[in-house]
């Protein structure tokens, strides 16, 4: 795990540290108006904070759709949390 938004980067490629197989990178934390819709269907506006997360992995180690659970699983973690 790093932590590059610390800087206020909202993207980054973080380089894997041997012997490790992939690094989950964590952008700056912003608020972001998006599109909510309530139980009956209608849309409305809300303000959230949102992050940019990437998953670097090396690939003759990690599978794709390993990287792609793992990653879709800590996305999952964070919106349901709080």
């Amino acid at each position: 795990l790093t932590n590059h938004g610390i800087s206020g980067s909202l993207f980054a490629m973080p380089i894997i540290n041997q012997p490790q197989c992939g690094i989950l990178g964590v952008g700056a934390l912003q608020k972001r108006v998006i599109v909510v819709t309530d139980e009956f269907g209608r849309d409305s506006l809300a303000i959230r904070p949102m992050v940019y997360l990437s998953f670097v992995f090396d690939h003759r180690i990690l599978d794709g759709a390993s990287a792609d659970w793992f990653l879709a699983k800590a996305k999952d973690t964070l919106e349901k949390w709080g």
